[in-house]
């Protein structure tokens, strides 16, 4: 899935233009070049592959990977802090640290990883991993808006900086909210439970030969505690090597025409942005491929709210690996429940009210970026939701 990515998208050799005649001449043939030897195919070939791109897709797998093991094996020593000093023994105190963690580290996707492996720790049970999850992904989709908001302290126009970022917040908000109730119920009765993906011999192989002996020698140096911060240092880290190697996602010129066509079909554009997470691995950089359309003109804000919907469920694709690297089912199964909660929901509003509901979203979005003190006090509010969560 990932090689089309991973090589140069001028991938057929120019063909040399015949030399120009006067008028009235015949063209002579060209010459034919002698056949290439293999060792000049395999050469040109080389020359054509984003080798450094392959590179880093391999060292942010294995430290992924590490990553998962490193957590796995820290966890345990920091459930006294979780536990007692940060008090989450609930759903809702759950909900709100994952929130604030992702506020922390700037990111959604390692808080979503430590999750599961305060799960299978025991530091939290099923419905506070669930939980916590949910409150990534919202403290994630916050990051966007607050950099909007960094521009407009700096004089920036207040509708263009802030309104995807607004979108995007409130999208994900009513969409993973009622998807926590619906997932709550779906692990209570387990309906899912019997859907798993095993790791398989092979990785496991993988694993016990090329990361387990990193692993140990972190684990020998450091205390568990340590341990666990160095595994959600280098998931941190694997994550941005990961954005590395891939390409830019921009449109090229002969496709903004049936792009700009499809923005305005909803079902067709939620599916492209489920699609394009699911490649990408992140909501931020699928995104990025509306950027000539918006530009242009070709692209409204409400044409983004199924592209939303869209990312909001496959951007879980790298906590579902997270999943199978535990080996644990139920954690399989907590993520499992999240995406398809994330996905009844999307589907329920995009088949039944997506027009009152594009709407209310949208005027949700004006209002906010009407005043400076409706915007202060929206800000005010998603701070201060996760602290109030935690101490409830």
């Amino acid at each position: 899935m990932m090689l089309k990515e991973l090589f140069n998208p001028n991938l057929s050799a120019p063909v040399s233009a015949p030399a120009q005649h006067s008028a009235g001449s015949l063209e002579l043939p060209l010459a034919k070049s002698e056949p290439l030897k293999p060792a000049d195919l395999a050469r040109a070939w080389l020359e054509r592959v984003h080798v450094r791109k392959i590179v880093l897709f391999i060292a942010s797998l294995y430290l992924f990977v590490l990553a998962i093991t490193l957590m796995k094996e820290g966890a345990r020593a920091v459930a006294p802090l979780v536990r007692n000093l940060l008090d989450v023994t609930s759903a809702a105190n759950a909900l709100g640290f994952g929130w604030l963690f992702a506020y922390a580290i700037m990111s959604g996707s390692p808080v979503a990883a430590a999750a599961l492996a305060f799960f299978d720790a025991g530091v939290v049970d099923e419905l506070g991993a669930f939980a916590m999850i949910t409150g990534s992904r919202l403290g994630a989709s916050f990051i966007v808006l607050f950099i909007g908001f960094l521009y407009v302290l700096r004089g920036r126009d207040r509708s263009t900086s802030l309104s995807m970022g607004l979108l995007s917040l409130t999208v994900t908000a009513t969409t993973y909210l009622p998807g926590l109730f619906i997932g709550t119920v779906i692990l209570y009765l387990g309906i899912l439970d019997g859907l798993q993906l095993h790791s398989g011999v092979f990785l496991h192989s993988v694993v016990d030969r090329l990361v387990e002996p990193v692993a140990g020698v972190v684990v020998s140096l450091l205390p568990n505690w340590g341990v666990f911060l160095v595994g959600l240092g280098v998931i941190w880290f694997s994550f941005t090597l990961f954005d590395r190697c891939l390409p830019q996602m921009t449109l090229k010129e002969r496709h903004l025409d049936w792009m700009s066509r499809l923005v305005y079909r909803p079902w067709a554009i939620f599916a492209l942005g489920a699609l394009v997470t699911m490649i990408s691995m992140s909501v931020s950089l699928s995104l990025a491929i509306l950027v000539p359309l918006s530009a242009r003109g070709f692209v409204r804000r409400e044409n983004v709210i199924p592209y939303i919907m869209g990312a909001n469920i496959t951007t879980f694709t790298d906590t579902l690996l997270a999943a199978v690297l535990l080996d644990n089912p139920p954690a399989f199964t907590i993520v499992l429940v999240e995406m398809f909660s994330i996905t009844i929901v999307s589907l329920v509003i995009l088949a039944t009210v997506y027009r009152p509901y594009e709407r209310r979203m949208l005027s949700v979005v004006a209002w906010l970026t009407a005043r400076n003190r409706n915007l202060a006090l929206f800000m005010a509010a998603i701070l201060a939701a996760p602290i109030i969560l935690l101490l409830v």
